[in-house]
């Protein structure tokens, strides 16, 4: 035993001894995450990758349709507005189990132009980058009209199946004038409207749209439907019509 406990007393003394060890100084370099790492490549990976983006590249810019005059985006009316709302009704009376009033675009959403020629996918793409699906809400007249009087104080929105004109003073009280089909839109009635999932929750100011009493939901999307519509039509063409007389914004 008393091996035992002068062992152990040796052992501690030992390590007692033994010199600390600690960090006196350290060194090193910022290596910066950024594009100056590409000069870095894995030549067998991208030469791997390099048929994928040709053919990637060959799809995007095949063409889908043709247009005989460039489509422009601007406020309160052009020509991209119109094309969008139209074809978005168009498809909605396609898809739609039942009728379909009016269609409405927002021209936040028209992130490109497209000018005279060839339509290609690519195009599609960049004009609507978004997931944004195909929906039909059932909307009361009332929030209707609400809806448009919004339009015409933003200046301008894209919309098919009906009519906008204001009337008197721009800077003071306007008057809004809502046609729908040709017909004075009526409060106490029900109107279908196709548009998308993102304004269907009240986005981008249109905040009516939450007031639905009911939706339908696609679940295709948007930019999809319009490639197929496309390729339907061949010759994609619109023009400024008077649908939306409002006074543009300042």
């Amino acid at each position: 035993m008393k091996k035992l406990v002068i062992l152990f007393m040796l052992a501690a003394c030992l390590l007692s001894c033994q010199r600390k060890m600690y960090v006196a100084q350290a060194t090193g370099e910022i290596l910066m995450i950024d594009s100056t790492l590409d000069v870095i490549q894995d030549t067998a990976y991208l030469n791997h990758l390099l048929p994928i983006k040709e053919d990637l590249e060959h799809q995007l810019n095949s063409p889908i349709g043709y247009a005989p005059k460039a489509l422009e985006v601007y406020a309160p009316e052009c020509p991209m507005l119109n094309w969008a709302s139209d074809a978005l009704w168009a498809i909605a009376k396609q898809r739609y189990p039942g009728h379909v009033d009016v269609a409405v675009v927002n021209i936040g959403g028209m992130r490109s132009e497209w000018a005279a020629g060839d339509i290609t996918f690519r195009h599609v793409f960049e004009l609507m980058p978004f997931d944004n699906m195909l929906v039909v809400l059932t909307l009361r007249g009332s929030d209707l009209q609400q809806l448009c009087e919004l339009f015409a104080s933003s200046g301008g929105q894209g919309i098919a199946g009906m009519r906008i004109k204001t009337f008197g003073d721009p800077v003071m009280q306007q008057e809004v004038a809502v046609t729908i089909n040709g017909q004075p839109l009526d409060y106490s009635k029900t109107y279908t409207v196709a548009t998308s999932d993102y304004l269907s929750q009240g986005n981008d100011g249109m905040i009516p749209l939450k007031n639905h009493i009911a939706l339908w939901n696609s679940e295709e999307k948007i930019r999809d439907l319009y490639i197929e519509y496309i390729k339907q039509v061949k010759t994609v063409e619109a023009k400024v019509d008077g649908r939306m007389e409002v006074f543009p914004r300042h």
